[in-house]
């Protein structure tokens, strides 16, 4: 990858862990979600990456709650559709791979478990092998999800046991507590270890969104921001998934790197071009 290639920009406007309550700005429904998406796309977003819940704001893996989610996302943008198959804590692992059978562009795979602030993320290898037979039986590309350099080593077993080949796209989570933290010196570690010709984006947690952000433009890298990892825009203000994205569009124009469109996003992560009765 090059300095100079387009910017993929993700967007994970819900997550599991905030609660309506501390934002007004969370699109917890399919009808905010499918808002949230045109929204995005217009500030230069090529991905969105969904997470659902209940009317109540709980947590839910619902396939039937994901179907919504995906036609709100579909009506209203072009954008990369990819779930979560990490759900919330406390799902079980055929939960969180149920919702593959609705055929999104993407998924998640996180590569490994890992303390999330006081609880436990598990991805043990039968969970990751369960989710990863799901995505090849359905058509699914993997994004893996890695809070942790050893989360790289356990990729690469997965590889050797003829789960998933390389290249492969790649989220470099950083500064979850409990994770490896949000550094550039981390950051740069992890891209030198990814295995060859792999793309990558960084999803840096709370106030280390921008910093990583500005670090990825600048390697060549792609960025994840949103509501999931960061409420606020700055100290004391609370952002709009949209604003998230429309800043990190604006940083890498000034970087001289054009933000990717779906369309191109896609070229770069190998997907098929979306139907245009999908459009």
């Amino acid at each position: 990858m090059s300095a100079m290639d387009p910017l993929i920009v993700t967007c994970a406007p819900v997550g599991a862990e905030v609660a309506p309550d501390q934002t007004p700005h969370l699109p917890y429904t399919p009808k905010l979600l499918g808002e949230t998406a045109r929204a995005v796309r217009d500030a230069g977003g090529s991905i969105v990456h969904v997470h659902c819940r209940n009317d109540d704001g709980t947590n839910t893996h619902s396939v039937a709650r994901f179907r919504e989610a995906y036609d709100a996302v579909r009506a209203n943008s072009d954008l990369i559709v990819q779930f979560s198959t990490g759900g919330a804590i406390g799902m079980t692992p055929d939960e969180r791979a149920s919702v593959l059978e609705l055929r999104p562009e993407m998924a998640t795979l996180t590569c490994g478990s890992v303390n999330f602030g006081d609880d436990i993320f598990e991805n043990s290898f039968p969970i990751m092998r369960g989710i990863l037979r799901k995505m090849t039986e359905f058509g699914v590309k993997p994004e893996l999800e890695i809070f942790d350099k050893g989360h790289l080593a356990n990729a690469r077993r997965l590889a050797k046991e003829g789960l998933l080949t390389f290249p492969q796209h790649v989220d470099l989570v950083l500064g979850v507590p409990g994770g490896l933290e949000a550094t550039v010196q981390n950051l740069c570690d992890l891209v030198d270890d990814l295995p060859e010709g792999c793309t990558w984006s960084v999803a840096g947690i709370g106030r280390q969104q921008l910093p990583m952000a500005m670090a990825a433009i600048a390697m060549g890298g792609h960025v994840r921001v949103g509501l999931e990892d960061n409420l606020f825009y700055s100290k004391g203000r609370l952002a709009r998934n949209e604003e998230l994205v429309a800043r990190v569009a604006r940083i890498a124009g000034e970087a001289g790197r054009a933000v990717a469109t779906p369309d191109q996003a896609r070229e770069i992560l190998g997907l098929k071009a979306l139907a245009s009765a999908a459009r």
